[in-house]
């Protein structure tokens, strides 16, 4: 089968194609024959080294298709089913073996393609909306990157929620995604002072949450963005790692700072399949809309990821195997 690996850590040149045997599911695992495969941010955190993996691997944790052949011991799914999953490296295949209890049932509402492009990142959106802070009528809140895969369904997801929305992007077409997915306000940081923006919109008051998917670049603009006893939640690296900080910066209002994984939210079983299904419930409601914005075939995931860190691609993308 066709499977992509980092055969070492580095730029997307360490990408490449491997013709691997088709694995068989052990005992607990299922074996899913992919139809889509999801491109996420923390795919170049692993090939980069930024994350560290053994190498070579092939990388991934995001697809969605068939059960093609259950282990022993699994009832949880059939041959047959449509299933998504994330967490499991070896995506970036044409088919691969995954833990039973790591992934979920893609209910008929929900295409296969969409599941791909949705679980990791809908899923991160779920546990920061929901669980990291619960955001609530009245609340307003500030989503960096907000025509990217995440910051799109935090957009929706919160004004869903009642929230008001200001969203920050890097340019005038994607100021425009921002505004057809229902944001209050859009600050293009290219050319604008984001915190000074925000305590205007605000009169000062600043927000009650701050979704950082950015990193280092926005890291000190989204400290002064904060109300008093805000929320910062930096749950991304795309422009780099934030740099030390000192505590005493959060005295001013009593802020918070949090450096949340979706995989701490999805420890057990039941808590994977109630985060999938309050995204499944949201996207097939119609409150929460995912735009695949482009597609690559799987042999090219290195243009992908070019793609990716180049800031050139809009919504999520997906590998087609």
């Amino acid at each position: 089968m066709l499977a992509i690996q980092a055969v070492r850590t580095g730029g997307p040149e360490v990408l490449e194609a491997a013709d691997l045997p088709l694995p068989s599911p052990a005992a607990g695992q299922i074996l899913v024959r992919h139809q889509a495969v999801g491109l996420n941010y923390i795919d170049t955190y692993h090939r980069s080294g930024l994350y560290p993996i053994r190498t070579p691997t092939v990388i991934g944790l995001e697809a969605a298709g068939l059960v093609e052949a259950v282990g022993d011991g699994v009832t949880r799914f059939q041959v047959g089913d449509r299933v998504a999953y994330n967490g499991t490296m070896g995506a970036y295949a044409e088919a691969a073996v995954v833990p039973a209890d790591r992934a979920v049932k893609v209910p008929e509402s929900v295409t296969l393609e969409v599941a791909a492009a949705a679980l990791l990142k809908g899923m991160t959106a779920e546990f920061l909306v929901r669980r990291c802070f619960h955001v609530k009528l009245g609340h307003t809140v500030l989503v960096h990157a907000a025509a990217g895969g995440v910051g799109q369904i935090l957009v929706q997801w919160c004004k869903a929620l009642g929230a008001t929305v200001i969203a920050t992007v890097g340019s005038k077409a994607k100021a425009a995604i921002a505004h057809e997915l229902g944001a209050d306000h859009v600050i293009d940081y290219s050319h604008e002072d984001v915190a000074a923006r925000v305590a205007e919109i605000t009169g000062g008051q600043g927000v009650a949450v701050v979704y950082d998917g950015v990193g280092k670049d926005t890291f000190e603009a989204s400290l002064k963005s904060l109300g008093r006893r805000g929320v910062l939640a930096t749950f991304g690296n795309a422009s780099g790692p934030v740099p030390p900080f000192a505590p005493l910066e959060l005295s001013a209002k009593s802020a918070y700072v949090t450096r949340p994984r979706l995989f701490d939210y999805i420890v057990t079983t039941e808590e994977l399949d109630e985060s999938a299904a309050a995204l499944f419930e949201v996207i097939g409601s119609g409150a929460v809309k995912i735009d695949i914005g482009q597609t690559f075939p799987l042999a090219e995931a290195r243009a992908a990821h070019e793609a990716l860190e180049g800031r050139k691609t809009k919504g999520s993308t997906l590998l087609i195997p």
